[in-house]
């Protein structure tokens, strides 16, 4: 099958709802591996705290695995970092964490003037500008802003904010309240720096809370940030991980272009509630497939999800590091095999 898109004309195609030579193959959160770092030579935790070894990082990712989008952006730490929290960057096959939470009272955060200068912030808008420079127009860039939700786990405890949901829900709504600067201020510097698309992650998943404490806490939240709080530049992917079908019909109204979700919920399921107003990516399973399965075991999953009718095709979250290139490029010839052996336009 001979391409007639780019791999960006083809992802941005798709958000805008337009027909496209084949489905997509994104990925908003991370696919960095032991395999690509050792394929490159650099090493954890360098690629999460210097620019050019992220850049770097990133775009073999993509090249190595034939994705449609590159995304820097690879721990749920750099915000949470610059915002207070003690943050552990570790090494070798290991993902930095988050130590210890900072915040016990909503009254207690301060929005540093310096957000966008602290050095853990700057290096993903640095990454950012370097991809840009390097790929231009030709691949779709993606950026990644953690919510207020999210951050409420980041810097209170995931635990202590869950609780506060439950027992004082007006001073989780404060929390909400004095959290939502930090990520519109990171995604429309990143849309800045060059992003195309900005995956916001807020975990509102069944395990975590009720479909209505996300409609009356955070939907209207997300609603006036999708409505003007932020000056929106390009798409946004709203990502939860978990099941969330019970909720999608909800996440439909937040105003977010994409919803990422997660391979436990059933797709026809959740495209029924998301009823077209949003559209979903997501859903390649890390654990089963991507990280304990086989490159057949990856194209029978990205087939059924073809057949379902998604046209984003991604890794439900961030995948395990030592999950093996060779199923993340099953990935790329699955979604090709698919449309070569159709012969059809999406």
């Amino acid at each position: 099958m001979h391409d007639k898109m780019s791999p960006k004309e083809r992802v941005m195609a798709i958000f805008k709802r337009q027909e496209t030579d084949k489905a997509a193959v994104i990925n908003p959160t991370s696919i960095l591996t032991m395999d690509t770092l050792k394929k490159i030579g650099l090493k954890n935790p360098d690629v999460h705290i210097d620019a050019e070894k992220m850049a770097a990082a990133a775009g073999a990712c993509q090249e190595l695995c034939g994705f449609d989008s590159v995304m820097p952006k690879f721990s749920v730490v750099h915000s949470a970092a610059a915002l207070g929290a003690t943050v552990d960057w570790q090494s070798d096959d290991l993902m930095p964490v988050i130590r210890q939470h900072p915040i016990t009272e909503p009254e207690q955060f301060k929005m540093p003037g310096d957000f966008l200068d602290k050095p853990e912030i700057k290096v993903i808008l640095d990454a950012l500008r370097l991809l840009k420079k390097r790929y231009g127009d030709t691949i779709a860039i993606i950026g990644k802003v953690f919510g207020p939700w999210t951050t409420a786990y980041n810097l209170c405890g995931t635990q202590e904010f869950l609780i506060e949901t439950a027992l004082d829900p007006e001073k989780a709504a404060r929390y909400l309240e004095v959290f939502t600067p930090p990520p519109v201020i990171f995604a429309e510097a990143q849309f800045d720096a060059g992003a195309d698309i900005v995956l916001w992650c807020d975990h509102v998943s069944g395990d975590l809370c009720s479909p209505k404490a996300y409609a009356d806490l955070l939907l209207p939240v997300h609603q006036k940030i999708t409505g003007g709080l932020l000056k929106k530049k390009g798409p946004l992917i709203h990502h939860a991980c978990g099941k969330t079908t019970d909720r999608i019909k909800y996440f439909a109204e937040s105003g977010f272009d994409a919803f990422h979700f997660d391979s436990r919920n059933n797709t026809k399921d959740a495209l029924r509630e998301a009823g077209g107003k949003i559209l979903l990516t997501g859903a390649v399973c890390n654990n089963g497939v991507l990280f304990g399965g086989t490159p057949d075991d990856v194209r029978t999953q990205v087939r059924q999800l073809l057949d379902d009718g998604i046209r984003l095709i991604s890794p439900e979250c961030a995948i395990p590091l030592k999950t093996p290139n060779e199923n993340l490029r099953a990935i790329r010839r699955a979604v090709d095999e698919y449309y070569s052996q159709a012969e059809t336009v999406v």
